[in-house]
């Protein structure tokens, strides 16, 4: 078994199959891209919830307790409170 073959079985248990949380992650970033006021956010605005998306899918597919999923969540949202308060 190849290395990269061996992380994605391993990200697999605890980020959920691929194919599922991708159609998790697409189906909320959809729904957030539909409500108008999504075009009004700063790109990094965007991409902090973007990713807290992601992060909600692979909780959604793979396993709820993973503690990573939850500190990724809380890193994104800090970094985004941290650029408000940077811009004022």
């Amino acid at each position: 078994m190849t290395d990269i073959k061996k992380v994605l079985e391993e990200r697999a248990k605890t980020h959920g199959e691929f194919v599922e949380v991708s159609w998790f992650a697409q189906s909320l970033k959809k729904e957030m891209r539909a409500y108008g006021g999504y075009n009004d956010l700063t790109s990094w605005q965007c991409e902090a919830l973007d990713m807290i998306a992601s992060k909600i899918a692979r909780i959604l597919a793979g396993d709820a307790d993973e503690p990573d999923h939850w500190l990724d969540i809380e890193g994104y949202a800090r970094l985004a409170r941290e650029r408000i308060n940077t811009d004022g």
